[in-house]
C-alpha cells in the first residue's frame, strides 16, 4: 500500500520502523564525532561545484524518500561544503567553533521541542538560570532583567528599544515617534560601532542619521572629548540625546572603549549607557583580560554574543538590562490567549515573550547550560586567554618579517596587517592583499578576514577559536608569504 492509499487518520510523521531509525541515528552520531574529531585534516572551505548546486535546486518533493537516502544526499551535497567556521584555521567573520556538549544540547532541544515564549516547564527555568549566570558573570544585580536572543544584532536592538522608551519620557508604544521628536533623538557611538546598531536605529523609526558616529583615537577607541563636544553642540541645537553605545571589542580591531569614562558622561548627561559587548564582553571570565573591561558593570544594558567567544553553536545571544520594569513595559503584551493562570502549565509571572519581539522561541538555553556545566566557566576563560596570547604571537611573527606590516594595534584577539614588500602604490598593494586572501581561501588552507582601515586593505585574523594552535598561525604566515611572492613575481614578468 503506498502513502496515497493510507488512512490519514492512522498516519503520522513518526517512523514506521523505529529500530531502523535508531540505527540511522547511531550512524549519524558516529559520523558527527568523526567529522568533528578530524576537522584539521579537511580543507577549511571548499567551493560547491555547479553540479552540487544544481542538485540543490530541485522542485519540492511530492512523495517520501527513505531516510537513509536523504542522509546520503546530505553527506554528498551539503557536508563537504561547509562555511568552515568550526575548523581550527577559520579566523574570518567573528564567530566561535561550537562544542560537542553544545551540539548535543541542540539535539535534545529539538527532541523536546518546547516553545520558550512562556509556560511553567523545565526549559523556561533553564533559560532563567542561564540568564542569571550571565548576570553573575557581568556583575549585574540579580534582579536585573535578561533574555536569550538570536545574537548581537537582536540584543542591541532590544536594549536600544528599552533605552528609547525610557528616555523619551512619553508613551512611545502608543504614540510612536511624534513630530516633536522626529529627527531629534540622538544616540552616540564610535565610528567603529557595529552596523547592526545603525540598523536598530532605522528600524526603531529614529533614522540612521540619529546615530552620531564619534571620531576615534589612534587605537580605534572612541574620542571622549569629541563625544562631550558633540553632546553639548546637539543640545544647543535643540536635539535630544538619549543614549551612548560603548563598544567592548570593535569588529575591525578589537578595541575597547573607555567604559568608565562613558559611564561618567552618561551619569552627568542623564543618558542611557549601553555596551555592545558582542565581541569582547564575555572576556571578563579571563582574569588576565578582565581589567581591560573595567566599567562594563556600570552599563544600563549589555549585548552579549554567546556563539562568539563562548563557542555556543548558533544561535545564542543574550541581552542584560538593569531595569526589569523598563524592559518588561517595553515589550509586554498579553492577549486573552496568553493570559496566565495561577496553576498549571500557563502559570508563572514572567514569560520570556514579554521581554522581546518573539513569541515563538527555541530552547537555545540548553546548549549553553550543558556546555557551561561540562566545562566550567574558568575553562572558557582559559580559552579566551589562549586566543589573546596567540594574537600577540601572530603579531610577533608579522613584526619579525620585513614583508609583513601591522596596520593597527592588536585589540584582544584581532590582528590587522598586510603583505607589503615595499615600493608599491596603495591601490596595487590593496589588490595584492585581496588576491592573497582569496588564494589562501580557495586552496582550503585557512579562511582569514579582511577590512579597510584608513583606505588600506587589511588581512584581518580574529582568533576566536578554541581549536587553534600556534602551528596553525605559522602555517598561514608561510602561505601569505608564498602567495605574496608568487604575485610579485608575476608583476615583474
Amino acid at each position: 500500500m503506498n502513502s496515497a492509499d493510507k488512512n490519514p487518520i492512522e498516519e503520522s510523521l513518526d517512523p514506521t520502523d523505529w529500530e531502523a531509525t535508531r540505527q540511522l541515528m547511531h550512524q549519524m552520531v558516529d559520523d558527527a564525532i568523526d567529522y568533528t574529531a578530524n576537522l584539521r585534516t579537511n580543507h577549511v572551505w571548499n567551493k560547491p561545484p555547479d553540479s552540487i548546486l544544481n542538485k540543490l535546486k530541485t522542485p519540492v518533493p511530492i512523495e517520501p524518500s527513505e531516510a537513509t537516502k536523504v542522509y546520503d544526499e546530505f553527506k554528498a551535497c551539503i557536508l563537504p561544503y561547509p562555511m568552515g567556521n568550526i575548523h581550527p584555521r577559520f579566523w574570518a567573520w567573528y564567530m566561535g567553533n561550537g562544542t560537542v556538549s553544545g551540539f548535543i544540547g541542540d539535539f535534545w532541544a529539538s527532541v523536546m521541542n518546547p516553545n520558550l515564549g512562556g509556560g511553567n516547564h523545565s526549559a523556561h527555568h533553564v533559560e532563567a538560570q542561564v540568564i542569571n549566570w550571565m548576570k553573575e558573570i557581568m556583575e549585574f544585580p540579580i534582579n536585573s532583567s535578561g533574555l536569550l536572543v538570536s545574537g548581537g544584532s537582536m540584543a542591541n536592538f532590544t536594549a536600544l528599544t528599552v533605552a528609547r522608551n525610557v528616555k523619551l519620557n512619553y508613551d512611545v508604544r502608543t504614540e510612536g515617534i511624534t513630530s516633536k521628536m522626529a529627527g531629534k533623538c540622538i544616540v552616540y557611538a564610535s565610528s567603529e560601532v557595529h552596523s547592526c546598531n545603525q540598523k536598530a536605529m532605522e528600524i526603531l523609526g529614529l533614522g540612521g542619521n540619529s546615530l552620531k558616529k564619534i571620531t576615534v583615537n589612534i587605537d580605534y577607541t572612541i574620542n571622549i572629548n569629541a563625544l562631550k563636544t558633540q553632546i553639548k553642540t546637539d543640545r544647543e541645537n535643540g536635539l535630544f540625546p538619549f543614549a551612548v553605545i560603548g563598544t567592548s571589542g570593535t569588529v575591525n580591531t578589537g578595541a575597547i572603549d573607555d567604559l568608565n569614562a562613558l559611564s561618567e558622561i552618561c551619569k552627568e548627561e542623564d543618558l542611557w549607557f549601553h555596551v555592545d559587548g558582542a565581541i569582547g564582553a564575555i572576556a571578563v571570565i579571563a582574569e588576565d583580560i578582565k581589567p581591560q573591561l573595567t566599567g562594563i558593570e556600570k552599563a544600563d544594558s549589555i549585548a552579549l554574543d554567546l556563539h562568539k567567544w563562548l563557542h555556543m553553536p548558533f544561535e545564542a545571544g543574550c541581552v542584560l538590562i538593569k531595569d526589569p520594569e523598563a524592559h518588561k513595559s517595553t515589550f509586554s503584551m498579553i492577549p486573552e490567549y496568553l493570559e496566565k493562570h495561577e496553576r498549571g502549565i500557563a502559570s508563572g509571572s514572567n514569560w520570556f515573550s514579554e521581554y522581546g519581539l518573539q513569541l515563538s522561541r527555541r530552547f537555545n538555553a540548553l546548549k549553553v547550560w550543558m556546555s557551561i556545566k561540562e566545562h566550567g566557566i574558568h575553562k572558557f576563560g582559559r580559552m579566551i586567554s589562549k586566543n589573546v596570547k596567540q594574537a600577540k604571537y601572530l603579531g610577533q611573527l608579522i613584526e619579525n618579517h620585513k614583508d609583513l606590516e601591522l596596520l593597527a594595534p592588536i585589540g584582544l584577539d584581532i590582528v590587522c596587517f598586510r603583505y607589503n614588500p615595499g615600493n608599491l602604490p596603495i591601490k596595487l598593494l590593496n589588490e595584492l592583499n585581496r588576491e592573497i586572501k582569496l588564494k589562501i581561501e580557495e586552496a582550503g588552507i585557512a579562511v582569514i578576514g579582511y577590512t579597510t582601515l584608513n583606505s588600506l586593505y587589511c588581512l584581518r585574523i580574529a582568533i576566536a577559536n578554541h581549536r587553534t594552535i600556534n602551528e596553525d598561525l605559522d602555517l598561514v604566515i608561510d602561505a601569505i608569504l608564498k602567495f605574496g611572492h608568487q604575485e610579485i613575481t608575476k608583476l615583474k614578468q
